[in-house]
């Protein structure tokens, strides 16, 4: 098995909080998710960046990680004799380290009971994905197809690799960083007993013209310095369809407009808001007209934008 050192991948030192690699995570997320990034190797990177955060943010696999010890990595290494027993009884050779601790999700400390036929029935393994989905698809709902690269125990004791394909039907109004359980479309159980549960940790993509921030939506309006200064009847886009919202006179850069219900979909009922951040913008090649006008204002105009300098 080759060392992976998942700290590095992330850009982060062993003794960082969940909350710094959390931060790291979503940064290197939007860098290199293939549908944004124009890097090469991005699809690549991005996969290892997502599986070492399926490691670090969970305490009790972080806590194995860290009982590995440290190596270089790419470099070859056994876990310890201890760390098998108590971590992953029956270990496998074959299986690289993002697949063991896909193993390690769930079943540690499982409840077990009588099967039908007096065998000890064990519940199936939890397992936990991360789902990336469209902000359309979050205000909507929508259903995924997951393929799942599942490590069980054989009848004879090894772990073995499998491949399974589940349905999912992600609520609407699914949040950047929920999780979701699914119930029994985790592993299987033996012996009778039920399968596990599937989580799901739901990652949007990055939107090109809105911005969440849980329920709630933020889009950039821009503005010209005579709406800002007279108002204006604007549209603007919402994942619903355009409408109209109101520029007062005097408006300025940064000030906020509030369109109420038109963000994602909450649990109980109800929308989050969208919020339209105003900036003014001028045109960038001005006609002549354009630019005599300007001029003429200028000359017209005793406002002083730097009076306070003074």
């Amino acid at each position: 098995m080759k060392y992976k050192d998942y700290y590095s991948v992330l850009g982060v030192e062993r003794k960082a909080t969940a909350e710094e690699i959390k931060k790291a995570y979503r940064r290197l997320a939007r860098k290199y998710h293939p549908d944004v990034s124009k890097e090469p190797g991005a699809e690549e990177k991005f996969k290892e960046v997502a599986e070492a955060y399926e490691t670090l943010k969970d305490t009790e696999k972080r806590a194995a990680y860290e009982q590995l010890g440290r190596y270089q990595a790419g470099q070859e290494f056994r876990p310890p004799p201890d760390w098998e027993t108590h971590f992953a009884p029956g270990f496998d050779d074959s299986l690289d380290l993002g697949d063991l601790f896909a193993h390690l999700a769930g079943g540690r400390g499982a409840r077990r009971s009588r099967g039908p036929r007096g065998g000890i029935a064990t519940p199936g393994q939890d397992y936990e994905v991360t789902a990336h989905i469209g902000l359309e698809d979050a205000y909507r709902g929508s259903e995924l197809n997951l393929d799942l690269a599942i490590s069980e125990s054989s009848p004879s004791g090894p772990l073995h690799r499998t491949q399974k394909t589940v349905r999912i039907r992600v609520p609407k109004g699914a949040t950047d960083g929920q999780r979701l359980r699914v119930p029994g479309k985790g592993g299987p159980g033996a012996k009778g007993g039920p399968p596990g549960d599937l989580y799901l940790n739901i990652a949007l993509h990055p939107h090109p013209l809105f911005r969440v921030s849980g329920h709630d939506l933020y889009l950039e309006l821009p503005v010209t310095p005579p709406e800002a200064v007279i108002g204006a009847q604007v549209e603007v886009p919402t994942l619903e369809g355009r409408v109209a919202v109101t520029v007062k006179p005097g408006s300025k850069a940064g000030q906020k407009l509030r369109i109420a219900g038109r963000g994602l979909p909450r649990p109980h009922g109800g929308n989050g808001d969208l919020y339209c951040m105003l900036s003014i913008v001028t045109p960038s090649a001005p006609s002549e007209r354009e630019i005599a006008l300007y001029r003429e204002l200028a000359e017209a105009s005793h406002f002083n934008p730097r009076g306070h300098f003074e």
